[in-house]
């Protein structure tokens, strides 16, 4: 019989943790445990045993964490929460150290990739192509980027350096109708005109924003998976719906040339384990960067269904188990769409 392997996936609360555990449990050799800071979190109803940790920014998360994984014999362990990222990353010896895997990259590499601003000219300076951005810190800052992209005959973009999900990102379009998003759309929608945005930009003082132009192609999210630089696997799958910046429906297509790109990008930070990538094509049709979420994305369960279990195969990988070249085998053209369902407890 094959010898356990006990898992603490951390962030059960995530929006992607309940798929990421249903790619977990398919592998009866792992036995998983599952944490967050919310009691209540939605995988604590999903899947036992659960742990309550302190937030991220508690001094002694790391700490903690690393107590239980010594209790309960934990011996890998997968973060969904980006701020749990840099603890994590800054402790990985320590947990070394204990015979514990942590599945993130390295901290140089996780700063480089989380703050948007200090990626595009980390690339840029590298001679990966980049969409047209500036950074702003002031809202002269940011008029000065508008006229620079082409406002008021183009559109733009702009979204905190550092954020997650959606929060904070913003298009710019003085083509837009806001009656009808109004009484015609659900709350949610990305588009803003620029007489709007500087209402609110002037109002209070702003984090540091990285204002980029407009690339009105398809998006691609991208899923890969890394090993200190190395792109193993890389899965990209077109965003045909999203809800809330969350793919909904998509189909998984082998493109090349975003392919070669995230290898690129991959290969330029220095990334590991499971990573996801955002890419759109701009008006020559050329792959560019969105944005680099360095662990594991939410949506990665989809890829369940194009035949590939990429969170199990960077646990494999992690801890040096045997993968089976069938387990890598991308089912191209799959579609998937997502749904609700509940749980009741």
């Amino acid at each position: 019989m094959e010898r356990s392997i006990h898992l603490l996936m951390t962030g059960a609360g995530a929006p992607g943790a309940p798929g990421i555990i249903k790619c977990l449990t398919r592998y009866p050799a792992i036995r998983l445990f599952v944490g967050d800071a919310d009691p209540n979190a939605l995988g604590r109803h999903l899947h036992a045993p659960f742990f309550q940790n302190p937030p991220a920014n508690d001094p002694g998360f790391a700490g903690h964490i690393l107590a239980l994984c010594q209790k309960e014999g934990i011996q890998i362990v997968m973060p969904l929460v980006t701020k749990e990222l840099f603890p994590f990353s800054q402790q990985k010896a320590r947990f070394a150290d204990a015979g514990i895997k942590v599945l993130v990259s390295s901290y140089d590499a996780i700063r480089v990739a989380n703050d948007k601003a200090a990626c595009y000219r980390f690339l840029r300076d590298r001679g990966v192509a980049v969409p047209n951005f500036f950074v702003a810190k002031t809202i002269e800052d940011f008029i000065h980027a508008a006229f620079e992209l082409g406002h008021p005959h183009e559109p733009f973009c702009f979204k905190p350096c550092v954020a997650n999900g959606s929060r904070g990102f913003r298009i710019i379009s003085d083509s837009i109708n806001e009656s009808e998003q109004l009484f015609q759309q659900k709350p949610y929608t990305p588009y803003i005109t620029y007489t709007h945005a500087l209402k609110i930009l002037a109002s209070q003082p702003f984090p540091q924003l990285v204002v980029t132009e407009y690339l009105p192609g398809d998006e691609y999210s991208v899923d890969c998976l890394a090993n200190q630089g190395e792109a193993v696997l890389v899965v990209p799958r077109l965003r045909q719906k999203t809800i809330n910046g969350i793919s909904v429906q998509g189909t998984f297509v082998r493109d090349e040339a975003i392919i070669a790109y995230c290898t690129k990008i991959i290969a330029e930070i220095g990334l590991h384990g499971n990573i996801g990538i955002q890419v759109r094509r701009a008006k020559d049709g050329r792959p560019l960067l969105l944005e680099i979420n360095p662990r594991v994305q939410g949506t990665i369960v989809a890829a369940l269904g194009a035949g590939v279990n990429l969170p199990l195969l960077a646990v494999k990988q992690e801890l040096g188990l045997p993968i089976q070249p069938d387990e890598m085998e991308v089912k191209w053209g799959t579609a998937f769409t997502r749904h609700w369902t509940e749980i009741f407890y």
